[in-house]
This record gives C-alpha cells, sequence and structure tokens, in this order.
C-alpha cells in the first residue's frame, strides 16, 4: 500500500492511495474514540518508554519523563545526536525509529485502512521546506528502520500545493501557477511561495516562525480561564495542566464565525472547580499579536512575487481553523485567499497523490533530477549529498559508450552502508530539496575479513580504529536507458561487488548483489 505521511510537530496524519481516492487514516485511541492522527509523543518511565496514544495516556504520571515535539529536535540533530532521558543517553536514531515502530503498528492493526498481511508500506514523506541534510536523512531513514519502505521525500508547502491542485480539476493546468501557502499547525508556522510547472511544484521561497502554533492559542485561552476563576497556572499539577490545556484545545477547536463565548470546564481539571466563560472577542484579542506575525511574514514572502503576477493564497494546518485567521487573512489579502478543505490532513492527502503519481515515473534521455548516494562527514556528525549524475546530463546514445563517474577513498568503517536517491533541486547548503526520491540501499565489506560474508545488514557498522587503511573504488555507470551500475572495490585487498541499482529499468527490479570474488591484490 502506497502511503502520504505528514510528520508533524504534534499530529503524524497518514493519507492512502486507494484507486484515485486519498482517504485519510482514523486509528482506534485508548480512551475508546477514533482519531485521524497519531501524537508524536514519547515518555520514558525508568526503562519502559512509551510512544504515541500510549505516551499521551501516561502524561503527568509521577515519574514519566515526556518527549513532545521530536521533529523540532530533528532541525539541530545529526546522524550521531544523543537525546538526554534522565539516567539514560539515546540515540536519536533509535527514538526516532521506535516511535515509528509504533506509527507502523498502529497502521497495521489499529486503523481503518484495509491493510493485508505482509503488506509492504510504501511511504512519501513530507519535510519542512527548509529541511538540512541531517533533517531530511534522519527523517527517511527513521522510517526505513521502522519497517516503511521510503518512496521520496517531498517539501511540505509543495504536498500542500499538490493538494491544492488535485481539488480544483483533473485538468491540473487549471492550477494557479504560484501559490502562497499558508501553514499553521500546532506547533509551527511556515509560508512558502511554491511555483508550478507541469507536474512539478518547488518551494520558491519561504519564511517561517519554528515557536508559533496552535499550542500557543490553546495556552492563552487556559490562561484566560484560569483568570476569570482566579487561579494561577502555578496551582496546577503537571497531569493537570495537561488536563487543562486539552480541554481548552477542544474548546478552541469548537469555535464558528458566530461563536459568542467559550465555557471551559475547569471541573475536569480538578475536582469541584467551577465552569468560566471567557468571551470570544476578548480571547482574539490575546491572540491577535501572534496571528499578526504570521500577516507580516505573509506579506514579506508576497513582495517577492514579480509586480504584475498573480498568485493564489492557500490556507492549511490545523490552528488556522482559528476564525480570526480567516478573517485577517481576507481583509488584508483579499479574494484571492483559499483555505483548503482539509486543513489537518491537506499536506498526507497531497503527499498521498505525489506516492500516487511516481509510480508512473520514467526516465527520458538525461537525468531529469540529481542523482546521488549520502555521505558521512565531520566524523560523522553530519550527511552531505554526493550528487553522480547531475540533473540536466544527456544519457549516452544506443552505441555510445556508458556515462562514468569515480570516486576513491580510505574507509573508517567496517562496512559501507550506501543510500541512493534524487531530488529535484539543491538548497543553499546544497541539501537536497524539492521532490527527493530514494533508491535502493547496499552494503559493501570494506573490512576484508568480511569480504565472502553475505548478510552485511546482521554486521554492526563500527569504525576500524588503528587498522591498516583500505583504498576503496566506487564506479557508477549510466547506459542508454537510464540503468545505473556500481562496482565498489577493495584495491588494497582484491575483491569487488557489482549492484544494478533498477528504479529505471524496464522490469522495476530490486539491488541485485553479485557475490564478491578474490582477485590478485594490487595497490591503491
Amino acid at each position: 500500500m502506497r502511503l502520504g505521511i505528514d510528520f508533524g510537530t504534534t499530529r503524524i496524519v497518514v493519507a492512502a492511495v486507494d484507486r484515485g481516492n486519498y482517504p485519510v487514516a482514523a486509528f482506534e485511541c485508548p480512551d475508546g474514540a477514533s482519531r485521524e492522527w497519531i501524537p508524536p509523543l514519547i515518555a520514558v518511565s525508568g526503562e519502559t518508554r512509551l510512544y504515541g496514544w500510549d505516551a499521551w495516556a501516561a502524561q503527568g504520571t509521577n515519574g514519566v519523563l515526556l518527549i513532545r515535539s521530536i521533529k523540532r529536535v530533528l532541525a539541530d540533530a545529526g546522524p550521531e545526536t544523543r537525546i538526554d532521558l534522565g539516567t539514560h543517553h539515546l540515540p536519536m536514531r533509535q527514538l526516532l525509529a521506535e516511535l515509528l515502530g509504533y506509527v507502523r503498528e498502529q497502521l497495521l492493526h489499529h486503523s481503518s485502512l484495509p491493510i493485508l498481511d505482509g503488506e509492504p508500506l510504501e511511504v512519501m514523506l513530507g519535510v519542512p521546506a527548509n529541511a538540512n541534510s541531517n533533517q531530511r536523512f534522519l527523517t527517511a531513514e527513521g522510517f526505513r528502520q521502522a519497517g516503511f519502505t521510503v518512496a521520496g521525500l517531498l517539501n511540505e508547502p509543495s504536498a500542500a500545493s499538490i493538494e491544492y491542485a488535485h481539488r480544483l480539476a483533473a485538468d491540473d493546468s487549471k492550477a494557479p501557477e504560484r501559490v502562497l501557502v499558508y501553514d499553521l499547525g500546532g506547533g509551527t508556522f511556515d509560508v512558502s511561495l511554491v511555483l508550478k510547472e507541469d507536474r512539478s511544484h518547488t518551494v520558491a521561497a519561504t519564511e517561517g516562525i519554528p515557536t508559533l502554533g496552535g499550542d500557543d492559542f490553546d495556552e492563552i485561552l487556559a490562561e484566560l480561564a484560569l483568570e476569570k476563576a482566579g487561579y494561577a497556572l502555578s496551582e496546577l499539577s503537571g497531569h493537570e495542566e495537561f488536563l487543562l490545556l486539552e480541554e481548552c484545545r477542544e474548546k478552541k477547536e469548537s469555535l464558528h464565525p458566530n461563536t459568542r463565548r467559550l465555557i471551559v470546564d475547569l471541573d475536569s481539571v480538578r475536582e469541584g472547580w467551577p465552569q468560566v466563560a471567557v468571551p470570544v472577542n476578548e480571547f482574539f484579542d490575546r491572540c491577535q499579536p501572534l496571528v499578526q506575525e504570521t500577516l507580516h511574514a505573509t506579506q514579506d514572502l508576497l513582495q517577492r512575487v514579480p509586480e504584475g503576477e498573480s498568485v493564489s493564497l492557500y490556507i492549511t494546518g490545523g490552528a488556522s481553523e482559528l476564525p480570526l485567521i480567516g478573517r485577517q487573512l481576507r481583509e488584508e489579502f483579499g479574494r484571492r485567499v483559499k483555505r483548503s478543505a482539509y486543513t489537518r490532513s491537506a499536506t498526507a492527502i497531497g503527499l498521498a497523490i505525489q506516492a500516487d503519481a511516481q509510480s508512473t515515473y520514467q526516465l527520458r534521455e538525461r537525468f531529469t533530477r540529481f542523482f546521488g548516494v549520502w555521505r558521512e562527514s565531520e566524523a560523522g556528525r553530519v550527511m552531505l549529498f554526493d550528487p553522480l549524475f547531475e540533473r540536466g546530463l544527456e544519457l549516452p546514445g544506443p552505441s555510445e559508450p556508458p556515462l562514468e563517474r569515480v570516486r576513491r577513498y580510505s574507509p573508517v568503517h567496517n562496512v559501507g552502508h550506501f543510500r541512493y536517491l534524487e531530488c529535484s533541486s539543491r538548497g543553499p547548503q546544497a541539501e537536497p530539496t524539492g521532490d527527493v526520491t530514494a533508491w535502493d540501499e547496499i552494503r559493501f565489506p570494506f573490512d576484508p575479513s568480511l569480504a565472502e560474508f553475505d548478510d552485511l545488514a546482521s554486521v554492526p557498522v563500527t569504525h576500524r580504529d588503528g587498522e591498516a587503511p583500505q583504498v576503496i573504488e566506487e564506479q557508477y555507470t549510466a547506459d542508454a536507458s537510464g540503468a545505473v551500475l556500481v562496482r565498489i572495490s577493495n584495491l588494497t585487498s582484491g575483491y569487488e561487488r557489482k549492484y544494478r541499482l533498477g528504479r529505471w529499468a524496464a522490469d522495476e527490479r530490486p539491488v541485485q548483489q553479485v557475490k564478491s570474488r578474490k582477485r590478485a591484490a594490487r595497490k591503491g
């Protein structure tokens, strides 16, 4: 089954590909309710770790450490980053893989999707438009380790604009060429200018406020409710604060344009406390400065659009449902403002549409994207994208020799783990951006003692400190059909393996490995 997954700051939303439809998955929750999202929460108590809805239920329990918004941590994390969990320091990659493993289990056993036993889950993932290479790598790697097949990554604003174009008409030529995506989620705000060219949706510019989202509006309503009742936030325990914010979130989400006051039930927070009425105008007045911040960022981005060029402003994100926001945007920008019918799931739906369309992707005569591999840098703290074949590079004719690229180096690990990808564009730091498609991953034995070992996936990757250096050569060739072959050789110890990266091949076969063979050693 193909899926689009919006790994949000406060919610994980999943949409599926189903014969031209893109339904959003609903999940059975511990309280008996059905919700179309999973909270990206991690709760730690001693040696026990809970995820998602299980972590949600454990909030406020004595001795439980809660990790919220792990997506925010990803922005500054690297492959070797470890998370402080009191007495434990666990690798970010492990926590992320365990959280996403929980998501996979929920999809298989507690969701509305009709997934068959043993059916692979092929996913298109959303990432922030300003995500760096580490964030993109860790997102894809976390899903891979959790058992998903990663088809690719797409900038979240591009995914929202795809949902917009799909909703307008079957003929997406009717969709606007420039869309300003206003995305106010639970924990972050982003506004991005997306350019549409044929079937490609590219983020041309973006602005954002990483610490502003719907959670801030919940806190404002909570403060107002406590003020009305004569209480202070400091009087609440951690569990009571969670209950209050949940009560305020539910009341905020029930707002409609004609609502005059919100009734907040403080008895649900602490028995015996009263209900309080908060005038909506007073609530909106407190929210106004935050909304203005988003308007300023939107106005700044609009100024980058050439004069005379038309642009539509598309509203997505669950927090954008606050009536104040739609009203302010229309007052500021007029008729060009369009609201998604699926504010909480537009990105996931757009990702599912992209996953559906990608199944028909074929290379024709030239590399239409950058093709390359992840490389480690700075002792493994940074992941870099090495473009082996550049976008626009023409493929050879049927009678011409194949294109060739060679890399040579001395590795510091016992096993090379190669993860290949392609992307439609590259960012300011040369990171892969736009539509990023994951290819295959292969492993090669750098350590000569592993030369005849077939199951390298079961061998831990370790540093080879103090051992004799080996010279490794990678040779890549691309023929007229677009098939990419790689031969990796240990020039020092004299063995090699060949792999066929078959994404563009006619039969769409996965990587095939030729068993290593001994040959005469030669010097590097």
